[in-house]
């Protein structure tokens, strides 16, 4: 690495003239700050997303580009994404465990999970979500020895899995050197920019985003299509009745072909349960009658008759709610939640990393100081309530309707600072180690 003696290792004071562009010098200049800084974050998310599957190419690569702003913007919120698919994955596998003699694993569930089982119907496929197949299975209407007829072997899955191993070790080399080139400045005294800052925020995010969707397989495009064997009017009724969402099936509906479906995240299962538990009460409350509950084989099973609910169908109506979150309720209320939530700021906190440099303004040093608080805050309150919807519920809605528009927009603010910020700076940020190169070999 060289010798790191320090050059002129004293920050530059307030009253010093401060530097816009600066040219590439034995030091560093502008374009090597910009350049390292965003190929570093580039690394981070676009390497980390893994996407769902999608039958048209175009609404594929359109999904991908959707969920690689929504991590530049919101790294936090794919980082509990990953976890919450992952949670949802672990529960698959301990459902069907008794079934598959425990080979059913993380990878065969994470694909699953993003919609690459689908059966044949008469206009077209449609997805077999995870709670689907898991009841396929304790029906006994499948077995797991013919998984691979499904397309569920490894082979096949790891096959179509894109993961490039020369991608993953390209970001850990930049991240591993970007990290220790800032953590280097910082115990030299010198200052580094507020893109650098913002940068060092993503990198843990990607670690653990990285870490729960380490067996998920990465932009597979084609999907395995079967025919669903035999079974009773009741039973398809039931299965269908399971599906947690129509819209990313291949039927041709309005719903299914609109390009907003690549802005959504993938529902969950326990969306589909919660919803179903509405639906229960809501009849239950029409019949008048006693308490009823789905049986232990059926979890989707009400105990009312055919008849009767055929009766209240047009007597129930589920309001539909417009919804912004939906933690999953096991996670939500575990012991990890807290930690999880602390996490979950710290994409913000970091960004006070920068708090005593200089900017080109007191206004916009207060603004990035501000607006780094109110990252932190608003992530925290909006990751208190369990589920957020566009509906009145009492004063606390104000909280749990704003915070993620306060969100937002610090998020668009420190964006904008760490570029109009390089107009004025310190000239400190461009001084460098005696003999240290800030560049990777790779550029």
């Amino acid at each position: 690495m060289g010798d790191i003696s320090c050059q002129n290792c004293n920050t530059t004071s307030p009253n010093h003239d401060l530097v816009g562009w600066t040219w590439e010098n034995a030091s560093r200049g502008t374009i090597s700050l910009i350049t390292t800084c965003l190929a570093t974050i580039f690394l981070c998310t676009w390497v980390v997303i893994h996407p769902r599957v999608y039958k048209r190419e175009r609404y594929a690569t359109l999904h991908k580009i959707a969920l690689f702003f929504k991590t530049i913007f919101a790294p936090e919120l794919i980082a509990v994404e990953g976890l919450q698919e992952w949670s949802q994955c672990r529960r698959m596998q301990r459902e069907c465990a008794d079934f598959t003699s425990g080979e059913l694993k993380l990878i065969h569930a994470f694909y699953v999970s993003m919609l690459a089982l689908r059966y044949r119907t008469p206009n077209g496929d449609r997805v077999i979500w995870p709670n689907q197949y898991t009841w396929l299975l304790q029906q006994g209407i499948i077995r797991w020895e013919d998984h691979a007829n499904w397309g569920l072997s490894l082979d096949n899955i790891c096959d179509k899995s894109k993961s490039d191993n020369a991608a993953k070790l390209l970001a850990l080399i930049q991240v591993t050197w970007f990290s220790a080139q800032c953590i280097l400045r910082i115990g030299f005294h010198l200052p580094i920019s507020q893109l650098e800052s913002m940068t060092l925020g993503y990198i843990p995010l990607f670690v653990v985003t990285y870490f729960f969707w380490w067996n998920k397989p990465k932009d597979v495009r084609s999907s395995s299509i079967i025919d669903l064997p035999r079974m009773s009017q009741g039973q398809m009724r039931l299965f269908e009745s399971m599906a947690v969402s129509n819209k990313f099936d291949n039927e041709g509906m309005k719903e299914q072909v609109s390009y907003w479906n690549i802005w959504y995240l993938t529902p969950r299962v326990f969306e589909k349960e919660e919803e179903d538990r509405l639906i229960r009460e809501a009849r239950t409350k029409t019949l008048k009658g006693p308490d009823r509950h789905p049986s232990p084989e059926n979890p989707y099973a009400t105990a009312v008759s055919e008849r009767e609910a055929q009766d209240v169908e047009g007597q129930t109506e589920i309001r539909k709610e417009i919804v912004v979150a939906h933690w999953d309720p096991d996670l939500y209320r575990s012991k990890i939640w807290p930690l999880t939530c602390l996490f979950g700021v710290s994409f913000g906190a970091l960004h006070l990393v920068s708090w005593n440099t200089t900017f080109p303004s007191i206004v916009e040093l207060w603004l990035w100081r501000v607006s780094a608080f109110v990252s932190i805050v608003s992530m925290l309150i909006f990751m208190h309530f369990e589920k957020v919807v566009v509906r009145w519920d009492g004063v606390l809605t104000i909280f749990s309707l704003s915070s993620p528009v306060f969100y937002l927009l610090s998020r668009v603010v420190m964006i904008g600072e760490v570029f109009a910020a390089l107009r004025a700076s310190d000239p400190a940020i461009y001084q460098a180690y005696e003999n240290t190169a800030y560049w990777l070999p790779f550029f």
